[in-house]
C-alpha cells in the first residue's frame, strides 16, 4: 500500500491550499446567495410574477444549501481520528443530498404555488423595471456557479460541484424568468408567466433528483464512471516493467481522498521482497497520475504465463512469447472482478 500523504497525519492536512479553496468557495456561495436572494425577492414584490417568484423561492434553497456546505466542507477536512479511519470526506456527500432534497422541495412548492396563480389568475407590474432585476441575478449566479465548478473539480468536491450544478439550473429557470416576462409584456396574458412557473419547478425537480441520486450513489460506494476512468488513464500513464495488468479496482470515496483496492499481475518467478517493492514503486507512481488524493492496496496475482505477448519486462526466464502489444487499461478491464486466465 502507497499512500501519497504521510498516514500519521490526515490527507487534507498535508494541502492546506486544498482546503482553503473549497471553503472559501462556500463562504463566497453564501454570501453571493444572500445578495441574490434579496435582489430576486425585491423584483418579486415589483412585478408579482410567479416565474420571478419560483426563481426566488429557488435563491432560499440555494442560501441554506451554501450554509450546509460550508460546514460540510470544514467537517470533511477534519483530520481521521481513531472513531474515523477513513476520515470525515463522506460528509461532503451528506450535503449534497441534503441540497438535491431541498431543490425536490423546492419543485413542488414552485408547481403548487403557480398552479394556484393559473387558476385564481394574478396581475403583474412594471414588468421592464422586473426584466433588468432578473438579468442582474442571472448574471450573478451565472459567475458563482462556474466558479463553484471550477474549484469543486479542481477540489475533488462533491458538495461544491453539486452547489455549482445547481446554480447552473438556478440560471436556466432565471432565463425562463426573464422569457416569461417578455411574453406576458408583449401578448397581455398573464397565465403564460403561471405557466413558465410551472415548468421552471418541473425543470428543478429533474435536477435536484439528479444530484440527489449522485449524492446517494457517493455515499454508497457505487462506481462512477468518470472516477475508474481516470484511475485507469493514471495506470496507462505509468508503465513500470513487470507490472503485467491491473483488474478488480474497488474506489471507496471519502470527499476528494479515494482509497482504492485492486489485483495487480506481477512475473510469476518474483519473490516476495522484489513483488512488494515494485509494487510499491508503481502504486506510487499511479496516485502521482491520478486526478484524486488517496491510496492503493494492491492483491498480488501471480501471471502464469498468460501474458507474455504485454508484458514489457526484459530478459524474463519464463517468457513463452515475444512482446507484441503494450497493455492498455481500459474501464472495463480495471473494473472487471477477476481475469479469466488466472
Amino acid at each position: 500500500m502507497i499512500d501519497n500523504k504521510p498516514r500519521s497525519t490526515a490527507p487534507q492536512q498535508t494541502a492546506p491550499q486544498q482546503i482553503h479553496k473549497p471553503s472559501r468557495a462556500g463562504l463566497i456561495s453564501l454570501v453571493v446567495g444572500l445578495i441574490v436572494l434579496g435582489v430576486k425577492f425585491w423584483g418579486y414584490a415589483l412585478t408579482n410574477s410567479q416565474v420571478v417568484l419560483s426563481d426566488a423561492l429557488e435563491s432560499i434553497v440555494n442560501v441554506i444549501a451554501s450554509g450546509v456546505a460550508l460546514f460540510a466542507l470544514r467537517y470533511a477536512a477534519t483530520p481521521p481520528d481513531q472513531k474515523h479511519p477513513y476520515g470525515h470526506g463522506k460528509g461532503e456527500f451528506f450535503s449534497a443530498a441534503f441540497e438535491g432534497g431541498l431543490i425536490v422541495f423546492a419543485s413542488v412548492m414552485i408547481i403548487a404555488d403557480s398552479t394556484r396563480a393559473l387558476i385564481l389568475g394574478h396581475e403583474l407590474r412594471a414588468i421592464d423595471f422586473g426584466m433588468l432585476i432578473v438579468i442582474v441575478a442571472g448574471t450573478l449566479n451565472l459567475m458563482l456557479a462556474l466558479y463553484l465548478l471550477r474549484v469543486g473539480r479542481m477540489a475533488g468536491s462533491a458538495s461544491l460541484e453539486a452547489s455549482g450544478q445547481h446554480l447552473l439550473s438556478d440560471v436556466w429557470t432565471t432565463g425562463a424568468s426573464l422569457v416569461g416576462l417578455l411574453v406576458v409584456r408583449a401578448t397581455g396574458v398573464s397565465a403564460l408567466d403561471a405557466l413558465l412557473g410551472i415548468a421552471a419547478g418541473a425543470y428543478l425537480g429533474i435536477v435536484g433528483a439528479k444530484i440527489l441520486r449522485g449524492s446517494i450513489g457517493g455515499l454508497l460506494d457505487e462506481n462512477n464512471r468518470d472516477v475508474l476512468s481516470s484511475l485507469a488513464q493514471a495506470f496507462n500513464v505509468v508503465q513500470h516493467p513487470g507490472i503485467i495488468g491491473v483488474h478488480g479496482a474497488r474506489i471507496m470515496r471519502a470527499g476528494n481522498y479515494h482509497y482504492i483496492d485492486a489485483h495487480v499481475i506481477v512475473p510469476e518467478f518474483w519473490d516476495v521482497q522484489r513483488s512488494h517493492d515494485e509494487v510499491n514503486a508503481f502504486e506510487r507512481k499511479a496516485i502521482e497520475h491520478y486526478r484524486y488524493s488517496g491510496e492503493i492496496h494492491f492483491h498480488i496475482d501471480p501471471c502464469r504465463r498468460d501474458y507474455c505477448r504485454k508484458c514489457i519486462l526484459a530478459n524474463c526466464p519464463v517468457r513463452q512469447e515475444e512482446f507484441s502489444e503494450r497493455i492498455h487499461h481500459s474501464l472495463e478491464e480495471v473494473s472487471a472482478k477477476s481475469s479469466s486466465k488466472e
